[in-house]
């Protein structure tokens, strides 16, 4: 019998958070567009940490995780979504640099999916991954997001001219 799932209304700079889980891990973490949600005042035990993570990682305080992950998902899903979680924090890589790393060329629209039906939005860092033109394509999310999450991770500094 599957435990009950707990959940938390988290406030991002980028919209409401929801997370799911419980003392099996964190089963999602997506993002909603309704700004009227209300944020949840306590805080279930079993999702602290990750809002206590998320919150550091918004501050500029966190560049990895570390938290017990429950995605849902079928065998080949939890593999890519296992694959991306080694992408570094700040760094980039293609679809098709994810399924030669995967070892199947040919799996690249089957991998581009199961990135797309990531359940862990950021702590599973799907927006990490470009076009292999560079382009920003699919995100769950929104491409706004994506562009927000990637510059957020790398900041572009203006330096001075004199």
């Amino acid at each position: 019998m599957e435990k009950e799932l707990d959940y938390t209304f988290y406030k991002t700079p980028i919209g409401i958070a929801k997370i799911c889980g419980n003392i099996d891990g964190i089963h999602s973490v997506s993002v909603i567009d309704n700004d009227d949600k209300e944020i949840t005042k306590e805080i279930p035990d079993s999702l602290k940490a990750c809002v206590v993570q998320l919150d550091e990682y918004f501050q500029n305080k966190r560049t990895e995780f570390d938290l017990k992950l429950n995605p849902q998902g079928t065998k080949f899903q939890k593999r890519v979504w296992q694959e991306l979680q080694s992408i570094p924090f700040a760094k980039t890589t293609t679809y098709l640099s994810q399924s030669k790393n995967m070892g199947n060329i040919k799996a690249i629209r089957a991998i581009a999916a199961a990135n797309g039906k990531n359940p862990i939005w950021i702590i599973i860092p799907c927006h990490r991954v470009l076009g292999s033109d560079g382009s920003l394509t699919g995100y769950a999310g929104g491409i706004w997001r994506k562009k927000w999450l990637l510059e957020h991770e790398n900041p572009t500094n203006q330096t001075s001219l004199f």
